[in-house]
């Protein structure tokens, strides 16, 4: 029979730490945003974005892919560090130790929280050693549009450094479907380098998401 002692203990928490209502915090008067620790956060609007997007393209020409990837590999690791900071303080234990559910779940909800869309793990591949993650509603993808190949450069990066320092290995998130094609929503396969190198060669002859897929779990 469960106690009432261990209805009351301080580590039965229930809840999405990251949930909109309690995890943003506001104030009008002096314009700030906050989130429930007290660390700064900041709104970029969309016109932003969509001039990034244009000045880097008229200042890199085609490298402007590259350095929004680098940008997001940095972005990805301090990511990393405050997520893992914010939920093994929550759940008061190390993210290694914490059950996928709750892991997944706060992430699902970190991703729409901060304003980059929904995010989904599908992990069909994962005995194939691939992770294929799915992101709907980018606000990077939505600024662009009638695309020849993926465009979420940003959100590539991010993962890139995310699911590295998760598993302590050298991965790389390789984007094989975008919203910015006309596609459903925007696929990410993260793996070892070696393994995706031929991803930009497949995603050249046309492929689809399906075909590259293949391609890639084909021994």
């Amino acid at each position: 029979m469960i106690s009432v002692a261990d209805l009351i203990k301080d580590n039965q928490i229930s809840g999405n730490y990251f949930g909109y209502d309690t995890y943003v915090r506001g104030d009008l008067e002096s314009g700030l945003l906050e989130n429930r620790r007290g660390d700064r956060l900041i709104a970029v609007p969309t016109t932003l974005i969509a001039a990034l997007y244009a000045g880097l393209e008229k200042e890199t020409g085609q490298a402007a892919g590259l350095v929004l990837f680098n940008c997001g590999k940095w972005w990805g690791k301090n990511f990393y560090t405050r997520f893992s900071e914010e939920v093994s303080d929550y759940y008061n234990m190390p993210m290694a130790e914490m059950d996928m559910s709750i892991f997944l779940n706060s992430l699902k909800q970190c991703w729409i929280t901060h304003g980059w869309g929904k995010l989904e793990f599908d992990p069909s591949y994962q005995a194939q050693g691939f992770i294929l993650i799915k992101t709907f509603q980018s606000a990077y993808s939505q600024q662009l549009s009638g695309q020849s190949r993926p465009s979420c450069y940003l959100e590539a990066g991010i993962l890139t450094s995310f699911f590295s320092r998760l598993t302590g290995r050298d991965l790389i998130a390789a984007q094989i479907s975008c919203e910015s094609m006309g596609s459903d929503c925007n696929r990410f396969v993260v793996g070892l380098g070696d393994r995706l190198s031929v991803v930009n060669s497949l995603i050249a002859q046309g492929l689809d998401h399906e075909s590259i897929i293949e391609r890639l779990i084909k021994p």
